[in-house]
């Protein structure tokens, strides 16, 4: 597919100048959307009868190595009734804060998506339930490791974060749900899958 999905059409009648432009890359329609209306603009695209998004793909960021490119953080899209796919991105200025609106309330399956990319990136959702690291463990130190300037070893020595790693209280930043759902594998020590069994933590007051 050569031509724009028919729903840039319906976003810029809509919306207007929130629609900042839109390109087709490999088929795939992107579409850059105000940040200050991004919500707005997926609420419609999910309930509105003739776009019908029912299903959010994935969340995700990218970053350029131009510093004055901004972070674009995309969100994947699909029509499950339709087969219809529309991928939609907003720009961050890397000079600013990097905060955008959650879409959570509007598909569930943005929670763990959003915290990945608030732990790789940086990147804060308002209105999340819940945004905290899901890949590294809460007191990690050494910012995000999808970013550019994050160097391939790390900010410290495999010494040093062998250390922070092993004195992380794992069971302290999980929920008894994301542990029990650990536990059901069997990928715990015995010990934490015993407290768990009596809805316990270790290191939890």
């Amino acid at each position: 597919m050569t031509e724009a999905s028919p729903s840039v059409a319906a976003l810029r009648a809509r919306f207007g100048g929130a629609v900042l432009r839109h390109l087709v890359s490999c088929g795939d329609t992107i579409v850059y959307v105000e940040a200050a209306r991004l919500l707005e603009v997926m609420t419609w695209l999910r309930d509105d009868p003739g776009q019908r998004f029912d299903y959010l793909t994935d969340v995700t960021a990218v970053e350029y190595r131009d510093q004055e490119r901004p972070l674009e953080v995309v969100w994947q899209l699909r029509s499950l009734g339709r087969k219809a796919d529309l991928r939609v991105k907003v720009e961050l200025d890397q000079r600013q804060p990097l905060v955008v609106a959650s879409v959570f309330d509007l598909w569930k399956g943005a929670d763990w998506l959003e915290r990945e990319v608030f732990d790789m990136f940086g990147v804060s959702f308002t209105g999340h339930p819940d945004l905290r690291r899901i890949l590294m463990w809460e007191t990690y130190a050494e910012g995000f490791p999808l970013r550019k300037d994050f160097p391939l070893r790390g900010h410290f020595s495999r010494a040093e974060q062998t250390r922070q790693a092993l004195s992380a209280n794992a069971e302290a930043h999980y929920s008894l749900e994301e542990l029990s759902i650990a536990a059901a594998y069997d990928e715990l020590p015995a010990d934490m899958q015993e407290r768990l069994a009596h809805g316990e933590r270790g290191g939890v007051k």
